[in-house]
This record gives structure tokens, C-alpha cells and sequence, in this order.
């Protein structure tokens, strides 16, 4: 991740919520165009998934502001995880909405109806894909930048509105000139992909709720950091996660026996320095632990 500072992180993320709010109801109002010319389930099935869009970037706007609010009395450790509560709510929808389509799609694979007005359909799905895919871009350096988990989830939706409005394109054009079962056939196609979509979303969401460790890759880097310092003998019992924007890292730090006091502390902030410049803005404790005491306590060596 980018070191950067947290007002650089929370402006990116704020620009992020607005512009995938904006570009959802723009691709709403243009497939709702596009539906009632064409009269396509393919289609009916990217108007709803973008519908859910705006409804969860909405959803992200509400809950990165709040996840960006500063920690206060009741909330010691700030409100990060407000962004994983946004991805189960998220993933909520997406579900219901790909249940529905399912049922739709069945329905018109037993009784296909012809598509008419093929072209304005394809050219609404064009569209959709050159401002889906501008606006993923921008979402992935904001990801870059942030690690965002609300912001990852939303460029989820977004990935696969870019894979749906394709495969609608396909369809469309099969179910004009060939087969009019290709049409809902595509659509059952999307309904499953959305479901597995959201079940992604859920995974990181809980991953988030349940505390769920740093990537062993940042886990080694910190061990690396740490034991870098000339005065550490050796570091142990390392836990880290991540709450929002916020990385928490807990550590013991071996030092020689005859330290004193200040001397130790003097050392835990120099290491402390050192993983802050790595992470910026991580909430870091470090306890002081004599060297002879993980000689006598090997199960503390890591």
C-alpha cells in the first residue's frame, strides 16, 4: 500500500463514493431506456444489477463517511468496521436481486420473447461499458492508495456489471438474428455470476469483522522491520488486523536484560518509527520483554 496520509486517503475514498454513485444512476436511467424498447431479460437483468449498484454505492457513501470519523468514548478504536458492515448489507441485496432474476430468467427460458429494437440496445450496452470501465480505473487507485474494503466491494459490482453489460451484448445479438432462448439463457448466466460475486463480498466482510490477520507477506515484512533494529534480540506473539483505514499491530520485543527503563522504551519507539514509516497512521503496541524471559518461555519464540 501506498504510503500516503490519512486526509489524502479519506478524500480519495470520498471521491470514489460519488463518482460510482453518479455513474449507477446514469447507466440506471440509460438501461431503463434500453429495456422498455428492447423488451429483454438480458437487459432487464443489468438494469437491476445496476440499480443495486447505485443502491449499495450509496450505501458505501454513508458508511465510508462514517468508518472516516475520528475515534471517540465509545468507540476507542474508531469506526472501521463500518465499511465491512456496508459489504454484508451490500452483498444482502445483490443476493436478492440475483434470486430474482433467476426466477425471471427461468420464466422467459420456457416462453422466449422476440427482441426487437436490437441496435439501441447494444448501443446503451457500449456505453455502459466505456463508463463502468472508466470508472473501475479510478476505483483501483483509489484502492492502491487506501486498501479500501468498502471501495473494493463496490469495484466488485462493477466488475461484473462490465462482464454482465458484455455478455449482454452477446445475447443480444444471438437472440435477434438466432435463438430467442439465448436471451434468458444469458441471463441465468449472470444471475449465477452475481451470486458469486456477492459471496465474495461476504468473505472479505467477515474476514474484516472477525479480526482476520494481516497477509502473512505484511506479517513477514513487520518481523523483518523489527528485528532490523540493532538493539532487538528477537520479537514474538505478533498479532495485527485491520479496522477500516487503521492497522493494528501488537508485538512483544526481546531486549537485553540490562536496559533500563528508559533505554527499553527509548528502543520500542525507534521501532515503532520504523513500522510507521512502512504504515502510516497504524495503531502500534509493543511490550518490552527481557531476553532471559523467552529463554525460559521457548513456546514465546516465533
Amino acid at each position: 500500500m501506498n504510503s500516503i496520509s490519512s486526509e489524502e486517503k479519506a478524500r480519495l475514498m470520498k471521491l470514489a463514493t460519488y463518482a460510482s454513485t453518479s455513474v449507477a444512476l446514469t447507466l440506471i436511467i440509460c438501461k431503463m431506456v434500453a429495456w422498455l424498447m428492447t423488451d429483454s431479460v438480458s437487459l432487464m437483468a443489468t438494469l437491476i444489477d445496476s440499480c443495486l449498484d447505485a443502491l449499495a454505492s450509496i450505501i458505501n457513501l454513508v458508511a465510508v463517511r462514517h468508518a472516516l470519523a475520528p475515534a471517540d468514548k465509545q468507540h476507542r478504536f474508531g469506526h472501521g468496521k463500518a465499511e465491512a458492515l456496508a459489504g454484508l448489507g451490500q452483498a444482502t441485496f445483490i443476493t436478492g436481486s440475483a434470486l430474482f432474476l433467476l426466477l425471471e430468467a427461468i420464466s422467459h427460458f420456457w416462453n422466449p420473447q422476440p427482441i426487437s429494437e436490437m441496435p439501441v440496445g447494444v448501443a446503451i450496452m457500449v456505453v455502459s461499458i466505456v463508463a463502468t470501465y472508466g470508472l473501475m480505473m479510478f476505483q483501483q487507485h483509489v484502492i492502491n492508495k487506501t486498501d479500501s474494503t468498502a471501495i473494493k466491494a463496490d469495484r466488485l459490482h462493477y466488475k461484473t456489471d462490465l462482464l454482465v453489460n458484455g455478455s449482454v451484448i452477446i445475447a443480444l445479438l444471438l437472440a435477434y438474428y438466432g435463438w430467442a432462448g439465448f436471451d434468458p439463457l444469458f441471463a441465468l448466466l449472470i444471475a449465477g455470476y452475481i451470486l458469486y460475486s456477492a459471496w465474495e463480498i461476504v468473505q472479505e466482510s467477515l474476514g474484516l469483522l472477525m479480526d482476520r490477520e494481516m497477509p502473512d507477506e505484511d506479517r513477514q515484512k513487520i518481523k523483518a522491520i523489527v528485528r532490523g533494529h540493532p538493539k532487538a534480540l528477537g520479537m514474538h506473539d505478533l498479532r495485527t488486523r485491520t479496522s477500516g483505514m487503521t492497522i493494528f499491530i501488537q508485538l512483544h520485543l526481546e531486549l537485553d536484560d540490562s536496559l533500563t527503563l528508559m533505554q527499553a522504551h527509548t528502543i520500542s519507539d525507534e521501532v515503532e518509527a520504523l513500522l510507521l514509516a512502512e504504515y502510516p497512521g497504524a495503531e502500534i503496541i509493543i511490550h518490552e520483554d527481557p531476553a532471559s524471559l523467552v529463554e525460559q518461555h521457548p513456546e514465546f519464540a516465533e
